[in-house]
């Protein structure tokens, strides 16, 4: 678990206060537990009844496109047997400062764009015989949005860039 982790916890438990979901005293109780977890078991209590905003996105062959004005999701699951991925960011709406993509990807390959100011972290990706090319900050930056990718490219390959990249360029 992650700082991050943390962090999502803690914005989702406030944003079911504001929405009225939750008393001030039960507010209280759950962020204290959420900033004192240690672990994802100690997270799923405080959260379990909390709405959770998570697209599917599922092809077996085709291609998914995502460009343009488009609302990006807290939580996006992708799932292409073989077909090619694209999420351009770029110029999406992004509500939350945290984003989750989880990528099902056994033959196939995506790109994916991030806004400028944004940055990812890719490492709960995981390939066989496929490669990550990312070229985005991996570290928080202020006031940007922080993209989490995590999944299965088994002979895939996924690019993780800004829209205008500069020189970060990890590879693994």
């Amino acid at each position: 678990m992650t700082p991050d982790d943390r962090e999502m916890a803690v914005e989702l438990v406030q944003q079911a206060y504001a929405d009225g979901r939750l008393q001030p005293a039960e507010l209280e109780q759950r962020l204290e537990l959420a900033l004192t977890a240690t672990s994802w078991k100690d997270l799923e209590p405080i959260l379990a009844d909390l709405p959770d905003d998570v697209v599917l996105l599922e092809t077996t062959g085709g291609s998914i496109r995502r460009a343009g004005d488009w609302q990006v999701p807290r939580r996006l699951r992708v799932s292409s047997e073989y077909g090619r991925v694209r999420l351009d960011l770029s110029q999406a709406v992004i509500r939350h400062p945290h984003i989750d993509i989880e990528l099902r990807l056994p033959f196939g390959s995506a790109t994916i764009i991030l806004p400028a100011g944004a940055s990812a972290n890719a490492d709960g990706v995981r390939t066989e015989w496929g490669s990550v090319v990312w070229k985005a900050p991996a570290s928080r930056l202020a006031g940007g949005p922080h993209v989490r990718i995590t999944g299965e490219l088994t002979y895939g390959r996924l690019t993780v860039r800004t829209a205008h990249s500069g020189s970060f360029v990890r590879r693994r």
